[in-house]
């Protein structure tokens, strides 16, 4: 009988990319993958910890594992695992606990556990073998030392048209409200030859859109920088952003979040060269306050911001520019949210996530005096999140009468009327109405009239 196995991730797109490669890893070894919501021999948790939420999220997921099958295999891995190792190892639902740069070591255990059995008597086998008190096994070290990028490649990912690409790991910003650099370690750049094979893989097998991500892409090479300069091009990721560009089958290059620092004339020239490089950047804000980012050790001001937002638009017509934004961050007063208020409607972002700031033990932000209530945190995330759909549709109006190019990524129904959904270069949520099924087709289209919430609707342009 086949063994299954059954995978969930939580948070970011970076975990999403790790959770795929490790299916694929127990795909290759013969494992048959079964959703996370059925009876399975091993679950898989790929956990979060970017907030207290997430770490609940996380610890809930791993006893509902627990309760489908209790004699599965039960293996709890990444940024929780990174954080909370020690509260893990007490914890009877969980039989593995593997950190991050350590989940290539995943299959061994699980391995190790299904032919152990119920043997719980093994002998201590260092830092990645058996706990001899709790019977978990452990593969979990100390991510601050790491400075080598962990080889995890995928071949096929759940999507039918686009593809996360993994291409750097770790942070050395120490934003004052994030764990994250704590859990995840310093910058560790993936070789771009490894980048590159893997992509090529993809588009091979008919992907046309890869979205590039790490938890600070910004940073990518930087350790490393010397390689840039061999293209002629002198920012690392600028580089491989070139080279993606010459891979046969790419169609569309996309970036996850992204520093300001990293915006400057010479990168957007070296990007604007890429014709597959879609005009959709997620400039990361956080706060339009000075004074509130210099408690957050954002490291610009809101006036450096700005200037590369304007410096954006020099290039490009009508980019997509989202962003994040943190709202109650300790000692946030009314006049610096109001300068985050004003700051947004003068920028009029395409989009923007709104987030209210969650004490997260073990950062500056959590000590800080100044927490604000709960209410108060409410109050202004619902203004700003208005404000946000305000600006948000303006931007969609700007395509209105428009020819773009669709990207179709799913079927969707409304009111018993078949639509093809997709997104345009911008990241603006098109649809054209058919029967017919044009999933992962390019296609051109006349933008019309509002559909439904942030959908357009077009025709299709023959």
């Amino acid at each position: 009988m086949d063994k299954t196995a059954a995978f969930i991730s939580l948070g970011c797109k970076v975990n999403s990319y790790e959770t795929e490669a490790i299916r694929s890893m127990f795909e290759n070894a013969g494992y048959k993958i079964v959703d996370f919501k059925d009876a399975a021999d091993v679950y898989v948790v790929n956990t979060c910890t970017v907030t207290n939420i997430a770490d609940r999220k996380s610890r809930q997921m791993l006893h509902k594992a627990r309760k489908q099958n209790e004699n599965a295999i039960i293996a709890a891995v990444g940024c929780y695992v990174q954080a909370a190792k020690d509260k893990l190892l007490e914890d009877g639902s969980v039989d593995i606990v593997v950190g991050n740069n350590k989940k290539t070591e995943l299959l061994e255990l699980v391995e190790q556990c299904l032919k152990a059995g119920s043997d719980r008597d093994a002998e201590n086998a260092g830092e990645t073998g058996r706990n001899t008190e709790t019977g978990s096994r452990v593969a979990v070290s100390d991510v601050s030392s790491q400075r080598l990028y962990e080889d995890m490649n995928v071949s096929s990912v759940m999507e039918r048209t686009r593809a996360f690409i993994k291409i750097q790991d770790g942070c050395n910003r120490f934003c004052s409200y994030c764990i994250i650099p704590y859990v995840r370690g310093r910058i560790r750049s993936r070789d771009e030859a490894d980048i590159l094979a893997e992509i090529k893989k993809l588009a091979d097998n008919g992907y046309k859109e890869f979205v590039l991500t790490g938890i600070h892409i910004s940073s990518y090479g930087m350790e490393k920088r010397d390689d840039a300069g061999q293209t002629g091009i002198h920012n690392p990721l600028a580089a491989l952003i070139d080279k993606i560009g010459a891979i046969p089958g790419v169609e569309r290059i996309r970036t996850g979040s992204l520093e300001p620092g990293i915006i400057t004339e010479d990168f957007i020239r070296a990007i604007s060269g890429v014709r597959q490089f879609c005009p959709h950047f997620h400039l990361s804000l956080q706060s339009g306050s000075d004074t509130v980012l210099a408690r957050m050790n954002r490291q610009y001001t809101s006036k450096e911001y700005y200037d590369k937002v304007l410096m954006l638009r020099k290039f490009y017509e009508n980019p997509s520019i989202t962003t994040d934004i943190i709202v109650g961050f300790p000692g946030e007063t009314d006049k610096e949210f109001e300068e985050t208020v004003s700051f947004a409607e003068k920028v009029g972002f395409a989009r923007t996530h709104v987030f209210k700031y969650s004490r997260r033990e073990g950062t500056r932000a959590a000590a800080m005096p100044g927490q604000i209530p709960e209410k108060v945190k409410h109050e202004r995330s619902e203004r700003l999140i208005n404000l946000s759909n305000r600006a948000a549709s303006e931007y969609r109006e700007l395509f209105m009468g428009r020819i773009e190019k669709i990207l179709v990524e799913e079927e969707y129904k409304l009111d018993n009327v078949y639509y093809q959904l997709g997104h345009n270069e911008r990241y603006v949520k098109l649809a054209v109405q058919s029967e017919t099924d044009l999933t992962n087709r390019l296609i051109n289209a006349r933008v019309k009239e509002k559909l439904h919430e942030d959908i357009m609707i077009c025709e299709i342009i023959h």
